[in-house]
């Protein structure tokens, strides 16, 4: 990420400009790095810094809502405009679960290999037919001062859980996504996919063709 902030301040310094700035609702320095390479791909001139305010409490039951609580508290916290992404995994025989609780799936340390672990756990007796899942990614954006210019998008990518974790890519739940429209035979886990692969193809990618349109207005 540090080569994509040089080359967009650089860019902007030849023009004699400032490059303008958005902060994204976490501490996540992965999610920061994904979602600066998708900016970049429709708002070079645009740097995404990370979030270092505090938490706040997600009490959302819905994606949108936690987004928005994040991307709130950022953009209040920074006085800058603000993106936050509230995403997660939503497994079709769990009834959409661990969905909001992606993060959380195997307890409040947030340790993203015991959620992993715990999931595949869970589906252990499930054979592959009933394996679906998508990953989703709700975004909201929100400008500071403007009540009106608060707007969320969302991004749906369909695919099915591996029954074991592949590729050493990606982060999350990433190593067991299988993505749908793979040539059969030679499908492959998000895990085993490189970043550029994952950045065109993501739920946040897909989020972020809605999301374009109102970034290009800031």
């Amino acid at each position: 990420m540090a080569d994509v902030v040089a080359a967009v301040e650089a860019e902007s310094a030849a023009a004699g400009q400032t490059p303008a700035q958005i902060v994204l609702a976490t501490h996540n320095r992965h999610k920061v790095e994904e979602f600066q390479a998708i900016v970049a791909a429709t708002r070079p001139d645009l740097i995404v810094v990370a979030y270092d305010g505090p938490e706040p409490v997600e009490d959302g039951i819905t994606f949108a809502e936690n987004a928005l609580i994040k991307a709130r508290a950022a953009a209040e916290h920074t006085g800058m405009p603000a993106l936050a992404d509230d995403s997660g995994i939503c497994v079709d025989v769990l009834g959409g679960s661990p969905g909001v609780f992606s993060a959380y799936w195997a307890g409040h340390a947030k340790d993203a290999s015991a959620n992993l672990n715990l999931l595949l756990d869970q589906l252990s007796d499930i054979g592959d037919p009933h394996r679906t899942a998508q990953f989703v990614s709700t975004i909201a954006l929100v400008v500071p001062g403007d009540a009106s210019r608060e707007s969320v998008v969302e991004g749906v990518w369909p695919g099915r859980l591996a029954p074991a974790p592949a590729g050493e890519g990606g982060f999350g739940y990433d190593p067991i996504f299988v993505p749908d429209g793979q040539e059969p035979g030679a499908e492959r886990t998000v895990g085993e996919w490189t970043a550029d692969e994952k950045n065109a193809a993501s739920h946040r990618s897909r989020a972020f063709v809605a999301l374009a349109e109102l970034l290009a207005e800031l």
